[in-house]
């Protein structure tokens, strides 16, 4: 690995690492926030960042303002890229597939199956990173924007145990039934649609075995409301199942970081007392 950023922040320090990633075949950028606790050698509990379509890293970790949060519970807070990156990996001219658009899943067709493989590069391989070479324990939480939204859902879902609590700004919550998810899916999956379920929060909850409660925030302004969003789909899931979930609903908010920075803080505390 390599450090290429570090900038003093909060008592702690804001980093950007890269590494070669055995699971994607690439190059890899992650940022990773050690606070102050951290710094003195206590092995602080992660929540790990999932961004959105377009974002890199870097999103997140400048446009947030997750760091003084972060300070203040002891958090390590880590946000991986969005999708491998470089020459040889393959790419759409479209914003919504390839680059920037890993959608957190597994390929399994081509040209995608050789590199995106995000799925398992999020639940093992960065947190074996994570937990082998920074002060990291093994108490871990979820939470993403959006693509990443529905990537931190779904991953939770998936991996019981794994994770101490979950959230999600904005996520594609029935990624199987809007037009980013039907594309991705389709290109990344192939057209069997029950491979898609096992990538799709509201197919999810029909079987979920735990019941780690869901903390969902989303803009009442959101552009992408009701065309790709649909947390309406989210919320009658969660009542057919009986699971928990608290959906807030925020007049006026969009679908962007001034969004994300206006409420990362309580979403920060809530992770902070699943960790303690």
């Amino acid at each position: 690995m390599e450090r290429i950023e570090r900038h003093a922040s909060h008592g702690g320090f804001q980093e950007v690492w890269q590494h070669t990633s055995s699971t994607l075949g690439s190059g890899m950028h992650f940022g990773i926030y050690l606070p102050a606790a951290a710094l003195a050698g206590r092995r602080c509990p992660v929540l790990y960042w999932l961004s959105g379509l377009t974002c890199t890293e870097q999103n997140f970790i400048t446009k947030a303002g997750a760091q003084r949060y972060a300070a203040e519970h002891g958090l390590i807070v880590v946000a991986p890229d969005t999708s491998p990156r470089g020459e040889n990996v393959a790419d759409d001219p479209a914003y919504d597939l390839g680059q920037g658009a890993g959608f957190y899943v597994n390929a399994a067709q081509q040209p995608w199956a050789r590199h995106y493989r995000m799925y398992d590069y999020v639940v093992d391989e960065l947190p074996a990173l994570v937990e082998t070479e920074f002060p990291a324990s093994a108490a871990r939480a979820i939470s993403g924007h959006s693509m990443g939204g529905h990537g931190a859902l779904t991953i939770a879902l998936r991996n019981p145990g794994r994770y101490r609590s979950v959230s999600a700004f904005s996520p594609i919550a029935a990624p199987s039934r809007v037009p980013w998810g039907e594309k991705a899916f389709g290109a990344y999956l192939g057209a069997d649609r029950e491979a898609w379920k096992q990538h799709d929060t509201v197919e999810l909850l029909r079987g979920a075995t735990e019941r780690l409660p869901l903390l969902v925030e989303q803009g009442g302004d959101d552009e992408f409301l009701e065309s790709q969003l649909k947390p309406e789909l989210l919320q009658a899931a969660c009542e057919a199942a009986g699971h928990p979930l608290q959906l807030n609903i925020r007049p006026g908010y969009d679908h962007s970081y001034y969004f994300i920075a206006s409420f990362i803080g309580e979403h920060i505390a809530h992770h902070a007392a699943a960790l303690r």
